[in-house]
Protein backbone atom coordinates (compact mmCIF):
# COMPACT_ATOMS: atom_id res chain seq x y z
CA UNK A 1 0.00 0.00 0.00
CA UNK A 2 1.18 3.40 -0.61
CA UNK A 3 2.33 5.97 2.18
CA UNK A 4 0.29 8.93 2.03
CA UNK A 5 0.97 9.57 5.49
CA UNK A 6 3.24 12.80 4.72
CA UNK A 7 0.27 13.92 1.83
CA UNK A 8 -1.85 16.97 3.24
CA UNK A 9 -5.69 16.36 3.55
CA UNK A 10 -7.37 18.51 0.72
CA UNK A 11 -10.89 18.22 -0.15
CA UNK A 12 -10.83 16.00 -3.24
CA UNK A 13 -14.07 15.09 -5.67
CA UNK A 14 -14.49 12.32 -8.36
CA UNK A 15 -17.34 11.87 -10.93
CA UNK A 16 -18.29 8.62 -12.80
CA UNK A 17 -20.40 7.20 -14.89
CA UNK A 18 -21.69 4.17 -16.42
CA UNK A 19 -24.60 2.89 -19.23
CA UNK A 20 -27.04 0.68 -18.76
CA UNK A 21 -28.83 -0.40 -22.03
CA UNK A 22 -31.86 -2.34 -22.36
CA UNK A 23 -35.23 -2.77 -23.90
CA UNK A 24 -37.21 -0.24 -24.20
CA UNK A 25 -39.92 -2.01 -22.45
CA UNK A 26 -37.60 -2.63 -19.48
CA UNK A 27 -36.89 1.20 -19.52
CA UNK A 28 -40.44 2.34 -18.97
CA UNK A 29 -40.98 -0.46 -16.28
CA UNK A 30 -38.34 1.28 -14.48
CA UNK A 31 -39.35 4.49 -14.50
CA UNK A 32 -43.59 3.42 -14.10
CA UNK A 33 -42.19 1.26 -10.54
CA UNK A 34 -43.71 -1.93 -12.52
CA UNK A 35 -40.32 -4.09 -11.24
CA UNK A 36 -41.67 -6.96 -9.29
CA UNK A 37 -38.68 -6.43 -6.79
CA UNK A 38 -39.39 -2.82 -6.58
CA UNK A 39 -38.38 0.79 -6.61
CA UNK A 40 -35.08 -0.09 -9.09
CA UNK A 41 -33.79 3.48 -8.75
CA UNK A 42 -33.88 3.64 -5.29
CA UNK A 43 -32.33 0.63 -3.95
CA UNK A 44 -29.62 1.09 -6.48
CA UNK A 45 -29.06 4.66 -5.39
CA UNK A 46 -28.66 3.45 -2.56
CA UNK A 47 -26.38 0.46 -3.45
CA UNK A 48 -24.11 2.92 -5.06
CA UNK A 49 -23.98 5.02 -2.22
CA UNK A 50 -22.65 1.78 0.00
CA UNK A 51 -20.69 0.18 -3.00
CA UNK A 52 -18.80 3.59 -2.68
CA UNK A 53 -18.35 3.34 1.16
CA UNK A 54 -17.44 -0.50 0.35
CA UNK A 55 -14.22 -0.16 -2.28
CA UNK A 56 -11.21 -0.82 0.13
CA UNK A 57 -13.21 -4.01 0.90
CA UNK A 58 -13.17 -4.88 -2.57
CA UNK A 59 -10.20 -2.98 -4.44
CA UNK A 60 -7.04 -4.41 -2.57
CA UNK A 61 -4.55 -1.77 -1.75
CA UNK A 62 -7.24 1.08 -1.98
CA UNK A 63 -6.95 3.59 1.32
CA UNK A 64 -9.70 3.51 3.52
CA UNK A 65 -11.46 7.04 2.78
CA UNK A 66 -13.38 9.52 5.10
CA UNK A 67 -15.90 10.01 2.50
CA UNK A 68 -18.34 13.20 3.50
CA UNK A 69 -20.69 13.05 0.71
CA UNK A 70 -22.14 10.79 -2.51
CA UNK A 71 -24.27 11.88 -4.79
CA UNK A 72 -25.79 9.21 -7.27
CA UNK A 73 -28.29 10.17 -10.27
CA UNK A 74 -29.80 8.50 -12.98
CA UNK A 75 -31.20 10.00 -16.29
CA UNK A 76 -32.55 8.42 -18.76
CA UNK A 77 -30.54 9.23 -22.34
CA UNK A 78 -32.98 7.51 -25.04
CA UNK A 79 -35.81 4.90 -24.91
CA UNK A 80 -33.40 2.25 -23.72
CA UNK A 81 -30.62 3.51 -21.86
CA UNK A 82 -29.81 4.92 -18.32
CA UNK A 83 -26.81 7.01 -17.36
CA UNK A 84 -25.96 6.42 -13.75
CA UNK A 85 -23.63 9.29 -12.35
CA UNK A 86 -22.12 9.08 -9.21
CA UNK A 87 -20.14 12.47 -7.51
CA UNK A 88 -17.97 11.27 -3.99
CA UNK A 89 -16.19 13.76 -1.90
CA UNK A 90 -13.74 13.44 0.95
CA UNK A 91 -11.13 15.44 2.70
CA UNK A 92 -8.37 13.14 3.02
CA UNK A 93 -4.92 12.15 1.56
CA UNK A 94 -5.79 10.37 -1.77
CA UNK A 95 -8.67 10.50 -4.36
CA UNK A 96 -11.80 9.25 -4.63
CA UNK A 97 -11.73 8.23 -8.27
CA UNK A 98 -12.25 4.45 -7.38
CA UNK A 99 -14.94 5.18 -5.11
CA UNK A 100 -16.59 6.75 -8.00
CA UNK A 101 -16.39 3.73 -10.26
CA UNK A 102 -17.13 1.72 -7.49
CA UNK A 103 -20.34 3.28 -6.90
CA UNK A 104 -21.67 3.89 -10.35
CA UNK A 105 -21.04 -0.02 -11.29
CA UNK A 106 -22.67 -1.13 -7.77
CA UNK A 107 -25.58 1.02 -8.96
CA UNK A 108 -25.62 -0.53 -12.17
CA UNK A 109 -25.08 -4.16 -11.15
CA UNK A 110 -27.85 -3.79 -9.15
CA UNK A 111 -30.30 -2.06 -12.11
CA UNK A 112 -29.10 -5.77 -13.74
CA UNK A 113 -30.37 -7.78 -10.76
CA UNK A 114 -33.41 -6.14 -9.80
CA UNK A 115 -34.47 -6.61 -13.82
CA UNK A 116 -33.12 -9.53 -15.35
CA UNK A 117 -36.31 -11.19 -14.86
CA UNK A 118 -37.37 -9.05 -17.86
CA UNK A 119 -33.99 -8.13 -19.56
CA UNK A 120 -31.46 -10.56 -19.36
CA UNK A 121 -30.42 -8.81 -22.26
CA UNK A 122 -29.29 -6.05 -20.57
CA UNK A 123 -25.46 -4.81 -20.74
CA UNK A 124 -23.61 -2.49 -18.84
CA UNK A 125 -20.95 -0.17 -20.52
CA UNK A 126 -18.86 3.00 -20.94
CA UNK A 127 -18.42 3.14 -17.14
CA UNK A 128 -15.36 5.81 -16.89
CA UNK A 129 -13.93 8.69 -14.65
CA UNK A 130 -15.60 12.08 -15.88
CA UNK A 131 -13.64 14.41 -13.75
CA UNK A 132 -11.38 14.50 -10.38
CA UNK A 133 -10.55 17.05 -8.75
CA UNK A 134 -7.86 17.75 -5.62
CA UNK A 135 -4.61 16.68 -4.72
CA UNK A 136 -1.39 16.41 -5.90
CA UNK A 137 -2.21 15.52 -9.45
CA UNK A 138 -4.72 18.52 -10.13
CA UNK A 139 -8.03 18.05 -12.26
CA UNK A 140 -8.98 15.93 -14.65
CA UNK A 141 -11.71 16.76 -17.25
CA UNK A 142 -13.47 13.74 -19.77
CA UNK A 143 -12.80 15.88 -22.59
Amino acid sequence: MVDVGQKPETDRTAVASALVRMKPETLDMILNQQISKGDVLGIARVAGITGSKRTPDLIPLCHPLRIISVDIEFKPINDACIQVQATVRAIDRTGVEMEALTAVTTAALTIYDMCKSVDRAMTITDVQLEQKSGGKSGSFQRA
